[in-house]
């Protein structure tokens, strides 16, 4: 049985609210009802509940006193406007930019050194690093700062960051909203990928003439991945996740495994060519955002997914406990 997040009465078929994602009874479903926190946006003549784009718009007042930064330039941000898709859209928007920046990659590789071979072009061919890789050579390219989070190192690489960012990252929009999420994700990403590469330059790395190649650097998604998680392991800490679709664990007890295997790797317990410390600088932004919004964000106290709109993307709050494969 499902219970109201306001009064606790069990019922059958309960009412979801799709903008602060609780689950109410019929006396309690309106916004006005639940003290919803959109219910001060209802009179925003550009759009009820904003998603986060423009926060302009001042608690208790029907009309702007100030305009958003993207309004003030000329761009439409409310409904109908040409970002009014991005609109809690940004996790699958990320997810494509990922995807069409694997494909670049190897259309630069094979341009660059005549293969489409992502291995030899991150550690022979400078223009390719100059485009894809956060490398510890060249610290102030700042657009490999995230460019380097946009790009992978090869199939399983972008396949294990998609399948987090898909399940988990609509969960963390639909909780903070698009410009936060936009926001934790490239600044996420940028910082672990930096921490990394400090790291590398605090070790100490031969030069390309010495080796015969280009030492270090770093590329991926997983900073921000497992950022995502951190907040979810501070605002949802008993949402269930399907560790190889099979067998369901809470998400804390996950970040505290990734903790494990990602220190181990640090002392040479792990793969070769992980960014372990990348993940764990990425882990700490996460779990350090979630404990500094966790006050101000209503988080259902049960999730499922599939079927309507709310946290969790294509699913909403209803399931019993919360579920997202891994």
């Amino acid at each position: 049985m499902t219970t109201c997040d306001v009064c606790g009465t069990e019922m059958n078929m309960p009412y979801h609210c799709n903008h602060c994602g609780g689950t109410f009874c019929s006396e309690h479903r309106l916004p006005e009802n639940h003290d919803c926190p959109g219910l001060d946006d209802w009179g925003d003549p550009e759009g009820v509940f904003d998603s986060g784009f423009d926060d302009s718009v001042s608690a208790g007042n029907q009309s702007r006193s100030s305009k958003g930064l993207l309004e003030r330039i000329g761009i439409d941000t409310g409904p109908g406007g040409p970002l009014a898709y991005f609109r809690g859209n940004m996790t699958y928007v990320f997810l494509g930019l990922m995807w069409i920046t694997f494909l670049f990659q190897f259309l630069v590789a094979t341009v660059a050194i005549g293969t489409p071979n992502l291995q030899v072009a991150t550690l022979s061919s400078e223009l390719y690093r100059s485009i894809f890789v956060l490398a510890p050579q060249h610290p102030e390219y700042v657009w490999t700062w995230f460019t380097s989070v946009l790009s992978h190192g090869g199939f399983a690489h972008i396949a294990f960051n998609s399948i987090v960012i898909f399940f988990f990252g609509r969960l963390v929009e639909d909780y903070i909203g698009s410009r936060d999420f936009t926001l934790l994700f490239l600044s996420s990403g940028a910082l672990a990928g930096l921490g990394q590469v400090l790291i590398q330059l605090y070790q100490g790395l031969p030069s390309a003439a010495a080796v015969g190649y280009f030492p270090g650097g770093v590329v991926g998604a997983s900073g921000a991945a497992i950022a995502i998680m951190g907040v979810l392991t501070i605002l949802n800490p008993s949402l269930r996740v399907y560790v190889y679709f099979i067998f369901p664990v809470p998400i804390w007890l996950v970040t505290i495994g990734l903790v494990a295997m990602n220190v181990l790797g640090m002392f040479g317990a792990g793969g070769q060519g992980v960014a372990n410390a990348a993940h764990l600088i990425g882990l700490a932004i996460g779990l350090a955002y979630g404990q500094h919004v966790r006050d101000r964000i209503r988080v259902p106290n049960q999730l499922q997914l599939g079927g309507g709109r709310g946290p969790g993307g294509p699913g909403g709050p209803g399931g019993p406990g919360g579920r997202g494969p891994f």
